[in-house]
């Protein structure tokens, strides 16, 4: 079976029917690695990668593992984002897009995210999802941080709405969860439960990237 059978086997709703659909040959990671992220890098190094075009739009599957068992991340294209986000998201998002759909793989924090490092996802303003639940803030008597959350870029969309952002200069890492079961996370200060956290163990950006992609290394060796 190749990557993109696998692929379809595992997330069968990803193409709806009428969808034209062309996947191409698979080869190897070739853009070399990612500036201060060692576990990431050595992943996508060891990835199998197919360009696949669904509905007009391109995409690329990575893939780890023996054919008919291998797991792996249907991803956007490398992309060059607007000047109004950071210049590291920027240079990441030069050599990888991020993903959009994860199979058969590790259960991480990247588990059931609909967008995780995408410029799509960034384009989502924290702010603003603040100020919708500005309530749960002023329902305590608490002041609403929709300033300070400007400066905050998401890096993740997960299916019930939770974001997780990054600071656009420290890449202090929050995530905004008015829904959501996760342990080693903590309110922050000022901010009332189910809102905004921060994760115990993993302070930054960086971090929470290498976190993930050490769980995945691991599935996949």
């Amino acid at each position: 079976m190749s990557d993109w059978g696998r692929f379809l086997e595992c997330v069968p709703w990803f193409v709806e029917p009428g969808q034209s659909v062309e996947v191409g040959s698979a080869s190897s990671w070739t853009r070399g690695p990612l500036p201060g992220l060692p576990r990431l890098s050595a992943l996508l190094s060891s990835a199998r990668v197919t360009p696949v075009s669904v509905a007009g739009r391109s995409y690329e599957l990575l893939a780890w593992g023996s054919d008919g068992s291998c797991c792996g991340w249907l991803c956007e294209t490398p992309q060059d984002a607007g000047s109004e986000f950071p210049d590291a998201l920027r240079r990441f998002w030069g050599l990888f897009g991020g993903t959009v759909e994860q199979f058969y793989g590790p259960s991480t924090l990247w588990l059931n995210q609909n967008e995780v490092l995408t410029v799509s996802a960034a384009g989502t303003a924290v702010a603003d999802v603040i100020v919708d639940y500005s309530w749960a803030w002023e329902d305590e008597g608490l002041p609403v941080p929709v300033e300070e959350m400007r400066d905050y870029v998401t890096v993740a969309i997960e299916a019930n709405g939770n974001l997780t952002a990054a600071h656009r200069e420290t890449g202090r890492l929050v995530l905004f969860a008015p829904d959501h079961s996760f342990d080693a996370v903590s309110p922050l200060r000022g901010c009332p439960e189910y809102s905004l956290y921060s994760f115990d163990e993993l302070p930054d950006l960086a971090s929470w990237i290498e976190s993930c992609a050490g769980a995945w290394q691991a599935w996949v060796s």
